[in-house]
């Protein structure tokens, strides 16, 4: 396995950061390798044509490059068929593209069960069918920030049309075990849905052996570029939604008052594609192919292993942290707060989310500002998880997040810069 110091000499952007750059945003986005950039510049350099509708070398070479990145993509998550990927722009659109063909079919009183650890993505498109009659529920998490099990069977019901649940917590980190999930969301004969923009890039995923009927995920998240995303799901099922979106090449035939819809994946890819967006995800997961998704997930183990015994270690003024304490359950991300702010802190003070500090507690966006003049790249924020935040009583936090360029020298790094926060907020 290639070291981190090897590996960022594969990806430009480190060259311009100069040595001594800690980049551990990773959880929102990634860098790219050369590869990666090649691969684009290449299609749009040699290949660049529309797909599907050129009877001509150049458009048929296109389509061809095309479908050699789905089928590359789909081999990497497991799945036989590369009919059952369709391409999005991300995550985000992945999930509201499934639940808003999914949702047409749901009735008043139907249900849908989430949990409270997910990300906007994947509770948002749900809320959008509460109008319509449709209950939208919520599993807990226990003390140590794991699935609360009691809880899922709880609200687990015959009215339980669909679960979707995220694969790994972006504030938490929490791991969940989807293929347990998934046996019970189908014992229980409902959909079962899973959030993977941060588990395919970081560990190996397999939907046949999880048995999930829909997989999202983000190409930006996984060193592919940005604006290009995917969905996995069951043939039967993709084969009996409705399309999500309406235009060119989702349509096999059109007249004044129907149409006729195109076959899976097209049906659910209306217009021009982004196909140099696919044949760089395509080039990004060759990348992680070739470095290896168990050395991905062993590297990340032992970042996160080493993070929370510097925590255990650190001496720092009130520093809070939130997910499991065992590397095994959990992905390289640590949230954390000197000290900790919550909502009714901030309406007592009547603040809003600008730089502060409030009591012995350092706002989170004064710890990114601070660690970014030690060039230390972290986010803060509520992550897009907002009903965690409040679950956790915390109104932001700020958040590493480590991925295979990182070293543990980052790590050793970003302890002395947040040492030096508290320092100084503390003097």
């Amino acid at each position: 396995m290639l070291t981190s110091d090897e590996v960022k000499q594969d990806f430009p952007i480190f060259e311009s950061l100069g040595d001594g750059y800690a980049y551990l945003d990773n959880a929102a986005t990634t860098h790219k390798p050369r590869s990666v950039l090649e691969a684009i510049n290449d299609f749009y350099s040699n290949q660049n044509s529309n797909v599907y509708r050129g009877i001509y070398r150049l458009s048929e070479d296109a389509t061809d490059s095309y479908y050699r990145a789905r089928r590359n993509i789909s081999d990497f998550i497991g799945s036989r068929n590369p009919d059952t990927l369709i391409f999005t722009r991300n995550a985000t659109e992945s999930l509201n593209l499934v639940a808003s063909s999914l949702g047409r079919g749901l009735k008043a009183g139907d249900e849908v069960l989430i949990s409270i650890m997910e990300h906007h993505s994947n509770i948002v498109p749900w809320q959008l069918w509460l109008p319509e009659g449709v209950k939208l529920r919520y599993v807990d998490i226990d003390s140590d920030g794991y699935l609360d099990m009691e809880s899922f069977q709880d609200n687990l019901n015959g009215r339980t049309k669909i679960v979707s649940l995220v694969h790994e917590s972006n504030l938490l980190g929490t791991i969940n075990d989807a293929r347990e999930l998934s046996r019970i969301a189908h014992d229980n004969g409902s959909i079962f849905i899973l959030d993977g923009a941060q588990s395919v890039p970081h560990m190996p995923v397999d939907v046949e052996r999880i048995g999930c009927d829909f997989l999202a995920f983000s190409g930006h998240k996984m060193l592919g570029p940005m604006g290009i995303g995917c969905l996995y799901g069951r043939m039967e099922l993709l084969e009996g939604m409705p399309p999500f979106l309406g235009g060119g090449e989702m349509i096999r035939e059109v007249y004044r008052d129907r149409s006729v819809w195109n076959d899976v994946p097209q049906k659910f890819e209306a217009g021009t594609p982004n196909v140099a967006g696919a044949i760089g995800l395509s080039a990004a997961v060759n990348y992680l192919r070739s470095y290896g998704m168990e050395n991905v997930r062993a590297h990340e183990k032992n970042l996160i292993r080493k993070t929370l015994k510097m925590e255990e270690e650190s001496k720092i003024n009130e520093l809070v942290s939130y997910g499991p304490r065992n590397p095994d359950n959990r992905g390289g991300i640590f949230s954390f707060n000197i000290g900790k702010i919550s909502p009714i802190d901030l309406e007592s003070e009547m603040l809003e989310q600008s730089s502060m500090k409030i009591g012995s507690a350092v706002h989170p966006h004064d710890v990114a500002s601070s660690l970014d003049r030690e060039r230390i790249a972290v986010r803060s924020g509520h992550h897009c998880a907002m009903p965690l935040t409040h679950r956790l009583g915390v109104v932001a936090t700020s958040r590493a997040s480590y991925y295979i360029y990182n070293s543990e020298s980052d790590v050793e790094n970003l302890f002395q810069a947040i040492e030096n926060v508290a320092v100084k907020y503390h003097e």
